[in-house]
């Protein structure tokens, strides 16, 4: 009896809960891009010689909206034309509105203290705007010195290679410690990547083989990003344990590896010891706890969003807004739709937040706008997509400022009605992606809506069709409403389908705009939130579609280098 005492005791101290991991989420590190800056045609303004400029860059927090410092390039000397050879490393967010402002400088002495250099001039931009420009490359007019002509700034974004491969491996083990009282053991493994300042952070777990300590899982394939972060020499911790129902599982014993180790393949160098430490401590003849063989291990590199944004792959954004009854009158201060003089609507602030994103990646930032639910002049008639510009054959905004004004006129001349009907909306946008399924355009839509759905089986049928075209479908909550519907649309938990077919990729994202309103009145934040959350979806949304019609990204043009201004072509 005393030896079970003994096993039970070392169950106990062996207990470690494995928290329910989600890989999709499993936080891997950011896509970093390369930022290169040159220069053309700067201000001269050293007297004996040229400008010796210098290039700082500065980053916007969400919060403060303070511009800080986040690095320099080298200065060089003698040029108005530069080059410059340091280059920017960023972490780059779809989701996200990421400021940027590029100083220039004619470098004078040692000092550090940029007040004692010459200011040369700034732009101001976004990141999506450069990643999203023809081959990712954004030139522009440097302002900041009134009434002088300060040149031209050239960028270009280049995302860092390390960040697209993906693993593909197989793992078996043998001879791992028995746990379980009756039977064998039913062992998982746990994956960890190890991060800078020493701590671990999960990146994978393995299913579980039931009952035996000769266990050969699945193969799996994983984002190199997620194993190693790049670093192939950094430690990858993997932990072995039997999994129990009442989610106490034991720890069996653990072994480190490496990504450079483990792309050697199946050798003897990929058979790792299994070591329980505790056991090792107590038992005097202890070996190991079993042993775990790699398989296989093989790589390939995956294309990413910003390969098919830098061949040239456009994002279209159309927006749908409800004017269904249900919203109020838009005259009364009560009404969903009230046109405040000093604040934008929860319609407006949704609109803006998402657009002002998604634009950057649209070329000619013209967007069609629609409205659905209203009665029509002259006659009064029901509409579930008429154009908020009034204009049937051409229901094209000019930008994110177009789409409100054409949004407050349209509140004028229409009757809010009902009912609320998705499917015509979701239809149209299908229409357009249905004709370009090359890979060359995709479609978001945004709906924003204030709630209860008329025709949810229509909808489903439309989205179910929408899944196998170049689409995703934003869906916004606003006011007090039961949501359930949305939920269910979302598809997050249970894929949505209609007639007995399922959506073959979630294309739908919902947020209730209530959930992000910032109790002290800071909409700037609360609005950065939202658009995170429904944006964050949309690459792999993208790239799922991409990949199951084995749509490869164009090559991007190759890179262009402005000519430095050495020759002086006389015009004729």
């Amino acid at each position: 009896m005393e030896l079970m005492g003994g096993e039970v005791m070392e169950k106990l101290e062996d207990m470690s809960s494995v928290y329910d991991f989600d890989p999709i989420t499993g936080n891997i590190p950011a896509t970093k891009v390369e930022i290169t800056v040159s220069c053309r045609n700067l201000l001269d303004k050293d007297t004996f010689s040229k400008s010796d400029p210098l290039c700082v860059l500065y980053t916007q927090g969400v919060e403060t909206k303070q511009w800080r410092e986040f690095g320099r390039t080298e200065v060089i000397d003698n040029t108005l034309n530069p080059d410059f050879v340091r280059k920017y490393i960023l972490d780059y967010f779809f989701e996200e509105k990421q400021n940027l402002r590029f100083d220039l400088y004619d470098v004078d002495s040692k000092s550090p203290d940029l007040s004692k250099h010459d200011f040369l001039g700034q732009m101001v931009c976004t990141l999506g705007e450069i990643v999203g420009s023809p081959a990712s490359r954004l030139e522009k007019p440097l302002g900041g010195i009134p009434g002088k002509k300060c040149g031209t700034i050239i960028l270009t974004a280049e995302e860092l290679s390390n960040c697209r491969d993906s693993a593909t491996m197989q793992f078996c083990a043998n001879k791992l410690d028995k746990k379980d009282f009756f039977g064998k053991s039913d062992p998982f493994m746990v994956f960890y990547r190890s991060n800078e300042d020493g701590t671990f952070t999960i990146c994978h777990k393995t299913e579980v083989v039931k009952n035996t300590l000769n266990p050969v899982w699945q193969s799996f394939t994983i984002p190199v990003r997620a194993l190693c972060n790049g670093d192939y020499d950094r430690t990858i911790k993997v932990e072995v344990y039997d999994w129990d129902r009442d989610g106490s599982h034991d720890f069996i014993g653990d072994f480190t590896t490496s990504y450079r180790e483990l792309a050697r393949g199946q050798s003897q160098f990929n058979v790792y010891e299994v070591i329980n430490t505790k056991k090792k401590m107590k038992k005097k003849k202890y070996v190991n706890s079993g042993t775990v063989t790699l398989l296989s291990f093989s790589v390939e590199s995956e294309f990413t969003f910003l390969d098919y944004i830098k061949g040239g792959t456009q994002i279209n954004f159309t927006v749908a807004i409800d004017f269904t009854a249900s919203n109020g009158n838009p005259s009364q201060s009560t009404s969903l739709h009230y046109m405040n003089p000093y604040q934008l609507n929860a319609y407006a602030m949704a609109l803006k937040a998402v657009g002002e994103i998604i634009q950057d990646y649209d070329s000619d930032k013209m967007f069609p706008a629609l409205g659905f639910g209203a009665k029509l002049p002259p006659d009064g008639r029901v509409s579930h997509e008429f154009p908020l510009n009034g204009n049937m054959e051409n229901p094209y905004c000019n930008g994110i400022e177009g789409i409100l004004e054409a949004y407050h006129q349209s509140l004028k001349t229409v009757q809010l009605y009902g009912p609320t009907n998705f499917a015509p909306v979701v239809n149209h946008v299908a229409r357009y992606a249905a004709a370009v399924q090359d890979g060359s355009q995709y479609f978001v839509l945004l709906i924003i809506t204030d709630g209860v759905i008329s025709d949810m089986a229509q909808t489903k049928e439309a989205i179910v069709n929408g899944a196998k075209l170049p689409m995703s479908i934003i869906i916004v909550g606003v006011g007090q409403a039961e949501f359930d519907a949305m939920v269910e649309l979302d598809g997050d938990d249970i894929r949505i389908s209609s007639r007995g077919k399922l959506a073959e990729r979630d294309i739908v994202q919902f947020v209730p705009f209530r959930d992000y309103m910032d109790r002290t009145g800071n909409h700037v934040l609360s609005m950065a939130r939202l658009a995170k959350d429904v944006l964050a979806e949309i690459p792999d949304q993208f790239i799922s579609y991409m990949k199951t019609r084995g749509i490869k990204p164009n090559p991007a043009p190759p890179p262009y280098t402005p000519p430095g201004h050495t020759h002086h072509h006389t015009q004729i």
